[in-house]
């Protein structure tokens, strides 16, 4: 499916040239986002009267390369924490900022953002909001360093090259069906190892007596009595139904070292584990995203078979 996200990153030059050599990208426009003034005029932005922002829409096929796999590219190529600048070029026209037009971005992004704000002690200065309006810049500023190879340019040739080989999150024919069925942020969080907001999601206060199952197939992961308030802002389990029932993986991302968990049973990411759990069940904590699990009251595990686990639930 095609579909659009616009990204200011400072001079779009560089955010456009960077995001076309993308596999799956089918096309970026350089322009001006968020404009008081109707159809502006490079000159006229660049006085700042227009508070317009330099902005790239980039249309993509979202079966090839997916909306995290394209913002995790972004963060890379922006100074996140920067206010009206980027490189050397200073102004309100250089701001950074996600803008969409599909409400069910939103809460991606969100996450997203949430994930690189970790990263930061000061606060991340990228704006997010539904797109108002955006008007493609002049002829000459389109595919510009593709024109002049030489040409100004704020983003790392490394980061060029790193966007030619970016291998993406390709959907393939049997996943299609359950990205139909999963939520934009399900989709995101059990396929591309996306990390939900803290302490707003599903599951975080959630302790009634229950059982904890795979959102993508229904396998049984964990289940109520092991689980405890960490304060962490995500469910929190001291340990699975089983061990066998995850994977666990090194996870470099975001500059950390961490040990990521997956099912077993279908790959989906669902969080992290981390040595910091109750000493007296084992010492570990199992920082799970709501996203990855459906949760079913123990009035209802029988008559959607699961009472087997009722006793788990009852210990």
């Amino acid at each position: 499916m095609t579909r659009e996200i616009f990204l200011a990153g400072g001079c779009f030059w560089g955010t456009a040239h960077l995001f076309s050599l993308v596999p799956g990208v089918i096309s970026t426009t350089a322009g001006y986002a968020e404009s008081r003034v109707p159809n502006p005029s490079y000159e006229l932005v660049c006085t700042g009267e227009t508070l317009a922002a330099e902005t790239v829409r980039v249309e993509y096929d979202d079966c090839r390369v997916s909306l995290t796999d394209l913002l995790m590219l972004f963060f890379r190529s922006i100074d996140p924490v920067a206010v009206n600048r980027q490189g050397g070029d200073v102004g309100t026209q250089y701001r950074t900022g996600i803008y969409y037009t599909n409400p069910a971005d939103a809460p991606v992004i969100e996450t997203l953002l949430a994930t690189l704000q970790r990263r930061y002690t000061q606060p991340i200065a990228i704006e997010m909001k539904p797109l108002e309006n955006f008007y493609p810049a002049e002829e000459y500023h389109q595919d510009y360093l593709r024109k002049n190879p030489g040409g100004y340019c704020h983003v790392s040739r490394e980061l060029f090259r790193e966007a030619r080989e970016l291998k993406g999150h390709p959907v393939s024919p049997d996943k299609e069906e359950l990205r139909a069925r999963l939520t934009p942020l399900q989709w995101e969080v059990t396929q591309n190892a996306a990390t939900e907001r803290p302490f707003v999601n599903e599951y975080d206060a959630e302790f009634r007596p229950g059982i904890y199952v795979d959102i993508t197939d229904g396998t049984p992961l964990f289940v109520s009595s092991r689980k405890f308030n960490s304060g962490c802002g995500w469910p929190a389990f001291s340990r699975p139904i089983d061990e066998s029932l995850l994977t666990a993986h090194e996870d470099t991302s975001f500059g950390r070292v961490r040990t990521e968990v997956r099912s077993a049973s279908s790959g989906a990411h669902l969080g992290h584990v981390f040595t910091d759990g109750p000493q007296q069940d084992g010492g570990l904590r199992y920082c799970i995203n709501s996203a990855s699990l459906r949760f079913i009251p123990r009035e209802e595990m029988e008559a959607q078979g699961y009472a087997e686990y009722i006793p788990l639930i009852d210990s």
